[in-house]
């Protein structure tokens, strides 16, 4: 098989800068949110209490619900530069660099002669609106992300005849995705693999299918280092759990938040924002009826259009399940742009424009219905977008200058919409002052019960070393008490004029309050 080389890596400048101011912005903007970021670094933080790097832990209780890779990372970085919150917050930046890179790597390999192509699909991936949400955020996805890159990277390898180098790096990405984030990682390899007749004609198809086969069992293996010493350490229900909770689990989930086959449709032009209101891309999608698919396009929508077709298929849907699909479009949407984009940027110049009309508008106004509780919202993010939306017109005249500008629009968006919410964030959703407050009161031998599920929001803001008791049920509070009668509990409840407590500040929708035994005899808990 003739396969051309691929030219050398240029290191993305534009875009990685672009993503480290955004990281930068967002660990300003906003604290850990709860209760998935907190509850994350929670478990990280009992990891590191432990020294148990096989079983995880969640308010002192065996934790199953995920695999243990990003609560690693986050140790390792702790063993550097001692326990902080900066470090988990660059974690997943990290791992949006390192897809930056490895997409890189693979549009090179599918497109060697193309530079244009690849700059293009750097700006994109940078600057899609879903992307740098979750590019900034303690979430699990951008890594997952990350290892169906390698995986992918792997298959081309294979597929160009170094079989045994590409296979074990398939094998790798599968291994390592399981351990980011389960075996959901299947489902953004195997398409593309299975597919691989379709994008590369000409292989030995036993022999591929021979290799993959073995690629997957390979993976297995790297996952199952973990699992078996975890499962004989964590005991029977822990086992249980990790090898069948989690997939069960994942099952149960994607039933969970039924949603119609065409959810995702009418919200893929706002996560993939700025690109897919560009009508430019648009008309260089209609001219691939005249133009026909090159093998590198073949290879991106074998690995976009399976994934999001099965995804539209399952009755649960989140938008953080289609993350590991950008880098597929941006490498897609890059190689359809490469050598000029007819037309200008005036339509999302003007959606961004209208958005900050539509904040200032907020600012002065105010929001109605549940959105009151946003309030004190700042004017300038929105006063700063017409702006922004005027620049992104004026760079972006030259037809070779319309990708930058068009990244520099999504990303001023999205800054903005940081910005114009990070007060509210700041007061809502930062719990260090109540998560101190409880540390102190375990500090002097003080029980403390949770009102309802804890998602352990509170252990590492507050580096907590005891676990919180969970009252399930309200008819749990008095026997609590009665068990208790020191104790303090933790509510969560709509402020009423004349309730008292020990301490009370805003959370989320509502305010979060600790009350002792009188306090919650006089609020009717007990008799």
């Amino acid at each position: 098989m003739n396969v051309a080389v691929p030219q050398r890596l240029t290191f993305p400048v534009g875009p990685a800068l672009l993503l480290a101011l955004l990281a930068a912005v967002a660990m300003t903007a906003r604290p850990f949110t709860p209760i998935d970021e907190t509850r994350y670094v929670s478990v990280a933080w009992e990891m590191w209490l432990r020294g148990d790097w096989l079983v995880l832990f969640k308010n002192g209780e065996p934790y199953s619900h995920k695999p243990p890779l990003l609560f690693w990372l986050y140790n390792l970085g702790w063993l550097v530069t001692g326990v902080n919150e900066w470090w988990p917050r660059l974690v997943s930046p990290l791992f949006s660099f390192g897809s930056l890179l490895v997409m890189l790597s693979v549009g090179r390999r599918l497109w060697p002669g193309d530079g244009e192509a690849l700059r293009g699909a750097a700006w994109i991936l940078a600057s899609c609106l879903l992307w740098m949400l979750f590019s900034t955020s303690g979430m699990f996805d951008v890594m997952l992300t990350f290892f169906a890159l390698l995986g992918a990277r792997g298959l081309l390898l294979a597929a160009e005849g170094r079989t045994r180098r590409g296979f074990a790096w398939l094998a790798f990405s599968i291994g390592f995705g399981v351990l980011a984030k389960g075996p959901v990682v299947l489902l953004h390899v195997l398409p593309l693999a299975l597919l691989a007749p379709w994008w590369r004609p000409g292989l030995a198809w036993r022999r591929w299918y021979g290799g993959l086969l073995l690629a997957v069992l390979g993976g297995a293996s790297i996952a199952l280092a973990w699992a078996i010493p975890a499962a004989i350490q964590g005991g029977e229900k822990y086992a249980r759990m990790i090898f069948w909770g989690q997939t069960a689990g994942r099952v149960a989930d994607s039933f969970a938040h039924q949603r119609p086959f065409w959810w995702y449709l009418p919200l893929l032009p706002i996560l993939f924002f700025p690109w897919l209101l560009w009508p430019a891309l648009w008309r260089r999608l209609f001219a691939l009826k005249r133009d026909g698919l090159d093998g590198g396009l073949r290879f991106c929508l074998a690995w976009l259009a399976p994934v999001l077709l099965l995804l539209s298929l399952i009755s649960g849907k989140q938008i953080h399940y289609l993350v590991p699909l950008f880098p597929a479009f941006a490498l897609f949407a890059g190689r359809l742009l490469s050598g000029g984009a007819p037309g200008g940027i005036w339509l999302p110049a003007l959606i961004v424009a209208a958005a900050g009309a539509g904040m200032a508008y907020a600012a002065l106004d105010g929001l109605p219905g549940k959105l009151e509780m946003w309030e004190n919202l700042p004017w300038w993010p929105g006063a700063a977008l017409p702006a922004a939306a005027a620049l992104g017109l004026w760079l972006g005249r030259p037809p070779a200058r319309r990708p930058v500008a068009l990244a520099l629009l999504g990303a001023a968006l999205y800054a903005a919409a940081l910005g114009f919410v990070s007060g509210n964030l700041w007061q809502r959703y930062d719990v260090r002052p109540i998560a101190e407050e409880i540390a102190r009161l375990q500090a002097r031998g003080v029980p403390v019960a949770n009102n309802g599920f804890y998602h352990a929001q509170f252990h590492f803001a507050g580096r907590l070393r005891k676990p919180i008791d969970e009252l399930l049920e309200p008819t749990e509070i008095a026997p609590w008490f009665a068990a208790h009668p020191d104790g303090v509990l933790i509510l969560y409840v709509t402020p009423k004029p004349g309730e008292t407590a020990l301490f009370s500040q805003p959370y989320i929708g509502e305010n979060t309050v600790l009350i002792d035994a009188g306090q919650a005899r006089a609020r009717g808990y007990l008799k």
